[in-house]
């Protein structure tokens, strides 16, 4: 109970770069509480709001008004029956081509795209193999399927290709027949670790093993990309070589619900044998054109300029903000440019000091123990968004910096980046060679904050140390 006050705190308004939480006080631990009356504005690091679409006005918020006047708030039935209207046939037609797929479904709810497309796709006599830090959604859905579910380790090719050779060598249980299907699944960008997919890696297995891939890109459509379309689009990879993309419209567009991007066929099975299309309510009018704004502005067609802008601003953010916390003396887990930033903890007692302290200097961060992490794998989430500018970013480090030394929580060692600049002509890729040879250590990263501020715009434009 002690830790309870940390989740669930009641917000108002709009999640922007700001947010605003109702303030509350408990008399019994935590058991329950009473409201104030008192409202306090923080900085954000907690909304998933990749591209800052989560706005009361502007270009998005005019067309929801514009589109609440003409279709009203419910379409008040399922697809299946009286809720395929054309405002969702466009956005299913914009959704396909921005993922590069020749057809896309739209869903009321992300968590729902998966748990009911699964059992659309592969039944009894199919192979499920999932990476072992799959959103729960994805492990529901594989149960509900009844296909067998084996993982492998997180973002480990070796291991992912053992379990593929055993299913193809051994069959299926007792009877040994091939498999009807073996399906692979990742997702673009783990939300707790951080880390991106080798998607070059799995693409490579696929060609040689000729199995199904799945890759839900519910992080990382929108935020990762040079024109933002997610893992696919920032390795330089055709979306074709992938079979089914699936994503949510929550976290870059500002909306809700979920996507599944396939070949045709594929979309005509879902369509016809999916759960949530048959039972389901159909997205709201209002959220359908909220996507389809971000869409376009995201593409251009909508205020030209704006969305690369956004793009390059959520990239920069990223990568800044990263370099800066490993600069202060913390282990951030997670590839350079993902979003996603989570500061290890690691003792789950820490949580509630860590996001008490953030909340004294009114920052609104997301602190996660298990059992989302192993038990000793506290961390805090910080969520990068392009609403934020370098302002907001250098407050929050300054806010690291006095918690971490507070906490004592600035563990790192240099392994894991964040170290001095290398002296003049020592090239980055040969920095473990130099050091062995001129017998220098690692220093462990303890930089002042000014240092951080100061050189962290320069560097973070290039591979981060």
């Amino acid at each position: 109970m002690r830790l309870d006050d940390c989740f669930a705190r009641p917000t108002t308004g709009v999640p922007g770069r700001f947010i605003t939480l109702m303030d509350r006080k408990s008399d019994d631990f935590n058991r329950t509480y009473q409201y104030t009356g008192t409202y306090t504005e923080t900085l954000n690091m907690s909304s998933y709001n990749y591209l800052g679409f989560a706005q009361s006005e502007g270009p998005c918020a005019d067309a929801v008004e514009a589109c609440v006047k003409q279709y009203g708030i419910s379409f008040c039935s399922p697809r299946g029956a009286a809720g395929t209207s054309d405002l969702a046939l466009e956005v299913e037609r914009e959704v396909a081509e921005f993922v590069g797929k020749p057809a896309s479904m739209v869903f009321s709810m992300g968590y729902v795209t998966n748990s009911s497309s699964f059992p659309a796709l592969v039944s009894k006599g199919c192979l499920i193999i999932s990476d072992e830090l799959n959103h729960a959604s994805i492990r529901v859905g594989a149960r509900l399927s009844g296909a067998v579910i084996q993982s492998f380790k997180h973002n480990d090719m070796a291991d992912l290709e053992r379990v593929v050779r055993e299913a193809i060598s051994q069959g299926q249980p007792r009877t040994h027949r091939p498999w009807k299907k073996i399906l692979v699944v990742v997702e673009g960008l783990y939300s707790m670790e951080g880390t991106m997919c080798d998607l070059p890696g799995i693409l490579a297995l696929k060609n040689k093993y000729k199995f199904y891939l799945f890759v839900d890109e519910a992080h990382s459509v929108g935020a990762l990309g040079p024109r933002g379309r997610g893992v696919c689009d920032y390795f330089g990879i055709d979306p074709s070589e992938v079979d089914i993309l699936m994503g949510t419209l929550t976290k870059s567009f500002g909306a809700n619900g979920g996507y599944i991007a396939a070949e045709k066929h594929i979309i005509d099975k879902l369509k016809s044998s999916n759960a949530a299309t048959q039972y389901g309510e159909t997205p709201a009018p209002c959220v359908l054109m909220q996507i389809l704004a971000s869409l376009k502005l995201i593409t251009g067609e909508l205020c030209p300029g704006q969305g690369e802008e956004r793009l390059q601003r959520i990239a920069f953010n990223s990568r800044y903000l990263r370099l800066g916390l490993k600069r202060l003396g913390l282990i951030v887990y997670g590839h350079d440019d993902s979003p996603i930033i989570p500061v290890m903890l690691y003792h789950p007692a820490k949580l509630p000091a860590f996001s008490h302290e953030m909340l004294r200097r009114k920052i609104s961060v997301v602190v996660v123990g298990y059992p989302a992490t192993p038990l000793i794998s506290s961390r805090a989430r910080f969520c990068v968004s392009a609403a934020h500018n370098k302002e907001d970013l250098d407050r929050l480090l300054a806010a690291c910096d006095e918690v971490g030394d507070i906490l004592q929580i600035k563990f790192s060692t240099g392994v894991a980046g964040g170290l001095e600049h290398l002296p003049e002509g020592v090239d980055p890729k040969n920095e473990k060679e130099w050091r062995k040879e001129n017998r220098i250590p690692l220093q462990a990263p303890r930089w002042n904050l000014e240092d951080v501020v100061q050189h962290g715009v320069q560097d973070s434009k290039i591979p981060l140390r």
